[in-house]
């Protein structure tokens, strides 16, 4: 079901593979009159429903987006431990900071969550990484929100902005392996990061309560939900 027009959206993460697509998609959606994206440096896109604000993120949110409000909340956050120099550093974008976002956007009346995790990710893993967003997501849900939506793919398929030349290499398998993965093996595929962002959307306009996980096959048909919703608006 689509949503009423109107609503605010608030996004972080907005300049990442998915974040960027997703923002698109949002600034195109009919059912948001603004769109605000959180960021720490400004975002090369202008459009008059899109308010961005610029924000320390390791300043503490909620004193810099003070009175903020939404009613649907994206979180595209996430880094890698290379990226971030150490897994201490990792965790506190993973992990502190998407629930810091969580606890500001629903202190602003969010009445949704919509967070990219990982496929495989559990708190009691002995990968780092997939500990980590096992821990993430445990956390989302003990905040209760009214709606938690968890994305969870493989590897995200998409052109990033700094080039990665061992996730190039990536991609390019992945594209051949992909046809082999069939059964409970799917929800393992690579997924094109427009397709993540297009499920975003398909959750939000969906309108289901509780906490909800989706992986491969899932997030496909969401983002076809939201393409044909798109066209009736």
């Amino acid at each position: 079901m689509a949503q009423e027009a109107g609503r605010t959206a608030l996004v972080a993460g907005g300049s990442g593979l998915v974040g960027s697509r997703l923002l698109a998609r949002l600034l195109e959606a009919g059912e948001y009159a603004r769109v605000q994206a959180i960021s720490r440096r400004p975002l090369p896109l202008d459009h008059p429903r899109l308010a961005n604000r610029v924000v320390r993120f390791d300043g503490g949110l909620d004193s810099q987006l003070k009175g903020l409000q939404c009613q649907d909340a994206f979180c595209c956050l996430g880094t890698t431990i290379r990226e971030a120099g150490s897994q201490q550093a990792f965790r506190a974008v993973d992990h502190d900071l998407v629930l810091q976002f969580a606890r500001l956007a629903l202190t602003g009346g969010a009445e949704r969550l919509v967070v990219v995790s990982s496929i495989g990710a559990d708190p009691k893993s002995r990968n780092f990484y997939l500990r980590v967003k096992g821990e993430t997501e445990q956390g989302l849900v003990a905040l209760k929100p009214r709606a938690l939506d968890i994305m969870a793919p493989s590897m995200l398929l998409g052109v990033r902005r700094n080039v990665r030349p061992l996730e190039q290499l990536a991609q390019g398998l992945i594209w051949l392996v992909n046809p082999l993965l069939l059964g409970g093996l799917a929800q393992y595929r690579g997924i094109a990061a427009d397709t993540v962002a297009a499920a975003m959307l398909g959750a939000a306009r969906g309108g289901r309560r509780g906490v909800n996980r989706y992986t491969f096959q899932d997030m496909r048909a969401l983002a076809a939900s939201a393409v044909r919703n798109s066209s009736r608006l």
